[in-house]
């Protein structure tokens, strides 16, 4: 069994990487005893329990395909009931295996689990329902990559399992539990999402932080969903670093251990989280475009290279983008997009004076070397112009199939590779 604690001490001490240590967030569906009384099974997410006079408490699930493997995985540890558990927020891979921990007490004839969470988890799960169709199209393109090296984390019935249980006790700024004499208080902040939890666990000066440190650069500007709150994250690590608490579990990646490593990660992220919302706001605020603030808004690359702030997940152009439709809305300063003409009409008068859908796409790949930014513009209109091309949707994919190759974040990587992957159906289709 590995020696989580070392692994984070290498990493946030000595700078060392996956190249170094291999993967920081780990999913092996291990347990590890990190503590007296504290145990985490790394999964996708973790579920962190904690041992009580009245049963164990249980942080998160994981997903519905782990949910199973994570009950298999405690019970060779404790035998127990589950008496609670907390949602540090609703999204499915933390949610998504609670009915395993629900069939687990039937089987053993325990009392049914309370599950905990913020108020607002419960409309987050009516609004998995309404965008049933959505959430299950934009999953599979973010994570069906991953079936093939065996985590099945793109849901193929319902985007919210069937029997997920919602929450049977809410609260909405704060919450102090006694659970088997172990005192736990859960606060609401916003970050990734508007329910989530963190917990303080006085007796372990112990931070169960779900997922407001994720070992990678935050996950505050997620392309394909609801909004995120990086203004109000940074308040909440910057509330945490505070507490000087001794140990620290999230809900990806390793525990951390010790109160001046704590607080300076967590206030590392913090200032990076604020540092763009500042850059970003105060462009807003001499009427800039969203367009020119997106590339203008950078953060230095020495901080993206620490290993806990890689954007191999979510980046920082994304965040810019969440802050202007936070405080901006949906507007982007270009007048020609306030109601714009149908791309493919836009697409078929660029082709005609390129001289065709052909020598657009032809120039795009020609730029690929030195300006894939602006070459995906190209090929996109050209496949836009002429859907039934052949010759266009090859160069389309090969010009987005480079493009992911230069990419860090999964966020990019994912929508990048299924352009080029239904180019390359559509090619193979058409030339049939």
């Amino acid at each position: 069994m590995a020696d989580l604690f070392a692994l984070s001490n290498a990493v946030i001490d000595e700078g060392k990487g996956m190249e170094d240590i291999g993967p920081i967030n780990r999913i092996n569906h291990q347990l590890s005893h990190i503590d007296d009384g504290i145990a985490v099974v790394e999964a996708f997410s973790h579920c962190v329990l904690f041992e009580t006079d009245d049963g164990l408490v249980a942080f998160d699930t994981s997903n519905p395909a782990g949910g199973g493997r994570v009950v298999e995985a405690v019970r060779g540890w404790r035998g127990d009931r589950f008496h609670s558990i907390v949602y540090t927020h609703g999204h499915m891979d933390h949610v998504g295996g609670c009915g395993a921990f629900v069939a687990d007490a039937e089987d053993r004839r325990h009392p049914r689990p309370r599950v905990v969470g913020h108020e607002n988890v419960p409309h987050r799960f009516d609004r998995y329902t309404m965008t049933d169709g959505y959430n299950r199209v934009i999953n599979e393109r973010q994570f069906g990559q991953f079936r093939r090296h065996g985590y099945d984390m793109a849901s193929t019935g319902s985007f919210l399992p069937d029997g997920t249980p919602r929450p049977d006790l809410v609260y909405r700024d704060t919450l102090d539990l006694d659970i088997g004499g172990l005192d736990i208080h859960l606060i609401h902040g916003k970050g990734e999402t508007d329910d989530h939890t963190w917990a303080w666990i006085p007796k372990h000066r112990a931070i169960c932080a779900g997922d407001f440190f994720i070992w990678n650069f935050p996950n505050a500007g997620n392309p394909q969903k609801v909004q995120r709150f990086p203004r109000e994250w940074a308040a909440v690590l910057r509330t945490m670093a505070a507490r000087d608490a001794e140990l620290f579990l999230p809900a990806h990646g390793l525990p951390i251990r010790g109160a001046e490593r704590i607080r300076r990660v967590l206030t590392e992220v913090a200032e990076t989280l604020e540092g763009i919302v500042g850059d970003t706001l105060a462009m807003m605020n001499d009427g800039a475009r969203l367009n020119d603030i997106v590339n203008t808004v950078m953060v230095d690359q020495a901080i993206l290279d620490k290993p806990y702030l890689r954007p191999m997940y979510d980046e920082p152009e994304f965040v810019v983008r969440n802050i202007w439709r936070m405080y901006g809305g949906w507007y982007d300063g270009n007048p020609a997009n306030l109601k714009p003409a149908p791309d493919g009409a836009v697409a078929r008068e660029i082709a005609d004076l390129a001289g065709g859908a052909a020598r657009l796409a032809e120039r795009g790949q020609a730029l690929a070397d030195d300006d894939l930014r602006l070459a995906c513009h190209l090929v996109e209109m050209a496949a836009l112009a002429e859907p039934d091309n052949t010759a266009v949707h090859k160069l389309r994919a090969e010009v987005y199939q480079r493009r992911r190759g230069t990419e860090t974040s999964l966020m990019a990587k994912a929508i990048f590779g299924d352009a080029a992957n239904r180019s390359k159906a559509a090619a193979t289709e058409e030339g049939a």
